[in-house]
């Protein structure tokens, strides 16, 4: 399995899970075209755009810093261009980007719900439609869109915005995998288990705790990597847990990726467990 030579336009990885996914690939040699919106240090983030790129360099790839907002379809489309003109194509688009907020549908307003679904759902669909006629052709093209699992049991039909949006992102992703067979590009959602130590996580979802019963960001990054190295005419409309691939790709003790070993692991949203039915470390 490689990605050397390979060329990836991923969205909002200028830190956490997006991050760690373009410097896995970047270790190969890839080309990675990063888009987001951070350009300046942020008081409660670490990373920007160009930090990252630095990263991805020293991990041993080649970097493209593009400072912009994927909600904006131009934005997007000129991100793209640059990345083709620079790498020569688009072999693996990520979508990455999101935004968070759990609140109830009294809570949520209408701005911060059309943050939400502009950057996952709109976004999403921006990036894909850029990237697709670059992809068409090239050897082993995947789609991976980070989002979950659709369930549609009651106690996973909330908090109402949020799952809008991510569902969104993983419908978008499911059709095209559809929409996209007879051109071989590969389609897929992932999603982790257990919550992933990330800045969100930190600052939203239980801070210090909750970082404890996280697993690592290379869970998501190795998972990832494994599914991009599919044979894309085979492998796609799958939505992927992150254990669940790792386990079928041969690793055998996913311990190595707690934060804390032997902690109680927290798990993510839309899923039941924190491993795979069966699994013994």
């Amino acid at each position: 399995m490689t990605l050397a030579g390979k060329t990836m336009f991923i969205s909002g990885a200028s830190r956490g899970i997006g991050l760690a996914i373009a410097k896995k690939a970047a270790a190969d040699g890839a080309n990675i075209a990063l888009i987001a919106k951070t350009a300046e240090p942020h008081p409660k983030l670490e990373g920007t755009v160009y930090t990252a790129a630095k990263e991805i360099e020293e991990a041993g790839g080649q970097a493209l810093p593009i400072v912009g907002d994927i909600r904006d379809g131009d934005s997007v489309a000129a991100a793209v261009a640059k990345a083709v003109e620079q790498f020569g194509g688009i072999d693996i688009c990520v979508n990455n980007a999101s935004a968070i907020n759990l609140g109830s549908t009294t809570e949520v307003s209408l701005k911060r719900f059309d943050l939400m679904n502009g950057i996952q759902v709109r976004g999403t669909y921006a990036v894909c439609q850029a990237c697709i006629p670059h992809m068409i052709g090239r050897d082993n093209p995947h789609i991976l869109t980070l989002s979950p699992p659709i369930r549609l049991e009651p106690e996973w039909l909330k908090p109402t915005a949020y799952m809008m949006a991510k569902y969104g992102m993983s419908l978008c992703a499911l059709a095209l995998a559809e929409e996209l067979r007879g051109d071989g590009i590969a389609s897929n959602t992932l999603w982790p288990r257990t919550l992933v130590a990330t800045a969100a996580v930190q600052n939203l979802l239980g801070g210090d705790e909750a970082m404890g019963r996280a697993r690592k960001p290379a869970v998501y990054a190795d998972a990832a990597y494994a599914v991009l190295n599919k044979p894309s005419r085979e492998y796609t409309g799958n939505a992927l847990l992150c254990e669940d691939v790792l386990l079928e790709s041969g690793v055998t003790d996913l311990s190595v990726y707690d934060c804390v070993p032997g902690s109680d692991l927290g798990v993510d949203l839309w899923v039941d467990t924190p491993n795979p039915p069966g699994y013994r470390p």
